[in-house]
């Protein structure tokens, strides 16, 4: 299984299967925050999701400009997008616009962090 619990298909299956926004969206799920230790997703740090047959893009943000983990961040975004079953070719945009808020963060996790 891979991180996100799928069965391995093989190249030839993986190639067929049609990429969906869910599948990107789920497997940017498991690129986290260092220093927070919370998923791209939760923190609401997925500004879009484009998906054109075979090649999904995701625009994602950081919660700072600055961040010192942005490469590692950008790299860990594109190998995940890449991941997913039918995506042939991933890319990965960073923008700052708008600017990150903590109001992004899912609800419920910014409950349990007292924000």
């Amino acid at each position: 299984m891979d991180p996100i619990g799928r069965t391995a298909l093989s190249p030839e299956v993986r190639k067929q299967v049609p990429v969906t926004e869910k599948a990107v969206r789920n497997a940017l799920r498991t690129v986290k925050d260092p220093e927070l230790n919370l998923d791209l997703v939760v923190l609401g740090l997925v500004y879009d999701i484009e998906v054109d047959g075979s090649t999904a893009k995701a625009t994602i943000s950081l919660t700072t400009p600055m961040c010192p983990a942005a490469g590692q961040i950008l790299e860990d975004a594109k190998a995940a997008v890449a991941s997913v079953d039918g995506v042939e070719e991933a890319e990965v945009d960073l923008t700052f616009e708008p600017p990150w808020t903590p109001e992004r963060i899912s609800p419920l996790i910014r409950s349990s962090l007292g924000i």
